[in-house]
């Protein structure tokens, strides 16, 4: 299974501060903007706002 451009793999990074983070893709057609996504943050202990970093 090839990679393509399309479906890149981008990195969130906790808004935090704890520096924790996932790893996840996203399709660039949908979602064209910076990737925003409400997780559980195991440093802080409780669910976060992570956004991609590029």
């Amino acid at each position: 299974m090839a990679r393509n451009e399309l479906r890149p793999v981008v990195t969130l990074r906790s808004t935090a501060g704890t520096g924790s983070g996932y790893v996840t893709r996203k399709n660039r057609r949908n979602t064209p903007d910076r990737l925003e996504l409400r997780k559980f943050d195991p440093a802080a202990g409780r669910h976060v706002i992570f956004r991609e970093t590029r």
